[in-house]
């Protein structure tokens, strides 16, 4: 494989896929848009560019050959602190990819819209350098770009959650999901809804996406799952924050 020049001004992407029609889409768009990209067509080979190479974030696919996507997130997530963008197919087990002690950041399902893969790319890379710098936002302003509802806090800028004034540490999107509810305390939020206004359209229909994303959500902000004191099921419709 020839050693790629990388322009270190630039963000670099790590695109892991057995697919190469796919990594060249990913590829052509990535660095229309400006970042750097790797290449790798294997688990094994993605593990030794991602620890050698440490990219910016990783697209990772979950169907590949030598090591599966599943244990090549586990296994970088040992060594790198970095966005990690799961590529699945329709009928790949969400409670997997979403798992808690997988330490992926987000999911794309397969055929995927390249605007929409941009744009969760730039929101996770956003999130990373947040939280990388968090000074970088604590003189900005105090409490303009904040929700708070009861116990729950969520600084929009830093893309942080607290609950009784302890962080809480949520992926990109159980955020975006949280920041939906949060913006309407009390008001019930169908799981239709969530799916159009967090996921966007071409997740519509797998209702399992919402439910399995508040678990995780729950697993992080509720002492106690069985009987949650924030965010509440509003049982054959969807849910809400607690305002109390």
């Amino acid at each position: 494989m020839e050693e790629e020049v990388i322009d270190k001004d630039k963000k670099t992407i790590l695109i892991v896929d057995d697919e190469q029609h796919i990594v060249d889409i990913l590829v052509y768009n990535l660095e229309k848009e400006g970042y750097n990209t790797l290449q790798a067509n294997d688990g094994l080979t993605a593990v030794d560019i991602a620890l050698n190479q440490k990219p910016d974030l990783i697209l990772l696919d979950i169907m590949l050959p030598k090591m599966d996507g599943l244990a090549v997130c586990k296994r970088i997530r040992h060594t790198l602190n970095v966005p990690i963008l799961m590529l699945t197919a329709k009928d790949e087990e969400i409670d997997k990819i979403l798992g808690l002690e997988l330490g992926a950041d987000d999911y794309v399902t397969k055929p995927f819209s390249v605007r929409e893969l941009m744009a969760r790319i730039k929101a996770n890379l956003r999130k990373a350098e947040v939280t990388a710098n968090p000074k970088e936002d604590d003189a900005k302003q105090d409490n303009k770009n904040k929700i708070i509802v009861g116990d729950l806090s969520l600084d929009l800028d830093k893309f942080e959650v607290r609950v009784k004034d302890e962080v809480v540490d949520l992926t990109l999107r159980e955020f975006e999901v949280l920041k939906y509810l949060a913006n309407q305390p009390g008001q019930v939020i169908t799981r239709e809804v969530l799916l159009e206004k967090v996921w966007g359209y071409e997740y519509y229909g797998d209702i399992r996406t919402v439910d399995v994303t508040v678990r995780r959500i729950r697993e992080k902000i509720e002492k106690d799952t069985s009987a949650p004191k924030i965010l509440i099921t509003k049982r054959g419709v969807g849910y809400y924050i607690a305002t109390k």
